[in-house]
């Protein structure tokens, strides 16, 4: 429940004290993780900071020096330890301290299960899917290297990158690569490169080492940084046995600080190695196009009709005359067949005339409505009648009809 105060009520400090004292004990006694700071025994009594690993916070420990000996001698300043305490707020001096009741040390192979539940974890997210990766740029502008001051990791990132691409740019961010200050300082170095326009990688180094001193590199809260980083991360922590989570999140991952320089930086040797194969492969495509193209008009160029064109006009008009001279031909021949059986038909029509069967002799007897009198019998006495001879017509009355 909140004290009601004013200016005009307000409360001792004792009050204020004692009413902090009363909340902090309520939360009875606890299990605390961290690591181990600023260890101190002094006669029966032993005080140590114990930080956060990924938070910049800790909180005062003060405990008999039995109870830490009971730990073992694994109890030392860098140590993950859980510790069973009591929360003391001392009212006289308004400060407030765990009372260690019991001190475990993290063993290596809790340390390995709890890496390998945060492993799992992060793969359901996807973190670690290959589709996340994005390529490494051909040749970045600038570097950005996360590394410890004056180790032999930044030596070997910076050395072999310049000797790959002597004109290669670094921004270099100096940090703890170990112990309680790591995970933080990474992560402030990790956003200040990733904030530069000018950075297109960023790669994180550190050499070999205990696994224990590795561990900031496995930190939840920096695997989470890297795979929210807008620029890509090479990892290059340890050698190649060495596989902290950070190398499963990251966009590649460098067995050495070495390697993480080449795959970071192409190899200027290699690439004018490629342009002279690439320069000395063009022209040989060029010149067996131009070989092909000179060849194809050499043979064309041979060709009769390009050899001798004269010769070729003259064969058409060889071939113009001759099927001239085929059609007359065969012109004046269907004439001369039309124009003979036309002389056959006009000779077959002579003979079949009733002309020509006049002149030898014979008549054509008509009435008057121009019929032919085939029959005597058909005509009366003085019928008049017109006979047609081959010299012209005569007309006649009928006034005898005689038998046959």
């Amino acid at each position: 429940m909140a004290m009601e105060t004013s200016a005009e009520s307000p409360v001792p400090v004792r009050t204020v004290l004692q009413a902090v004292s009363g909340w902090i004990g309520k939360l009875g006694r606890i299990w605390v993780e961290g690591q181990i700071t600023d260890l101190n025994a002094r006669g029966g009594t032993v005080y140590l900071t114990l930080r956060d690993p990924v938070a910049n916070m800790s909180v005062r420990v003060v405990g008999p020096r039995a109870v830490f000996e009971a730990a073992g001698p694994a109890v030392t300043d860098g140590a993950r330890v859980v510790v069973h305490a009591k929360p003391d707020f001392w009212i006289n001096r308004g400060s407030f301290s765990l009372s260690a009741l019991e001190v475990r040390p993290v063993g290596v192979g809790e340390l390995l299960a709890r890496l390998e539940r945060l492993k799992r974890v992060l793969a359901s997210e996807g973190l670690f899917r290959p589709e996340r990766k994005r390529a490494l740029p051909f040749l970045p502008g600038k570097i950005g290297l996360i590394c410890g001051r004056d180790s032999d990791a930044e030596h070997d990132v910076l050395e072999n990158a310049r000797r790959r691409w002597p004109a290669v740019s670094f921004r270099v961010e100096n940090t703890a690569v170990q112990g309680s200050y790591a995970v933080g300082e990474v992560m402030e170095a990790l956003r200040a490169l990733d904030a530069d326009p000018e950075i297109d990688v960023i790669i994180i180094a550190r050499g070999g080492g205990a696994m224990e001193d590795l561990l900031p590199f496995s930190d939840e809260a920096l695997v989470r940084a890297v795979a929210a980083a807008r620029t890509p991360v090479v990892s290059a922590i340890g050698h190649e046995q060495d596989s902290p989570i950070l190398d499963l999140v990251a966009d590649v991952r460098a067995s050495t600080p070495t390697d993480a320089a080449k795959k970071a930086v192409p190899d200027v040797r290699e690439q004018l190695q490629l342009v002279r194969q690439l320069r000395d492969r063009g022209r040989r495509c060029l010149a067996g196009g131009v070989e092909r193209e000179r060849a194809w008009l050499k043979a064309i160029r041979s060709r009769p009709a390009l050899a001798d064109p004269v010769r070729e006009v003259e064969r058409q008009s060889e071939r113009v005359l001759a099927l001239r001279d085929r059609a007359r031909r065969c012109l004046s021949g269907a004439l001369d067949r039309a124009g003979d059986e036309l002389s056959h038909t006009r000779a077959r029509l002579l003979a079949l005339s009733p002309a020509a069967t006049l002149e030898r002799g014979y008549a054509i007897v008509q009435r008057e409505d121009a019929s032919v009198v085939r029959e005597s019998a058909s005509v009366k006495d003085g019928e008049h009648l017109h006979v047609r001879l081959s010299d012209g017509r005569l007309g006649v009355t009928v006034t005898e009809r005689a038998g046959s």
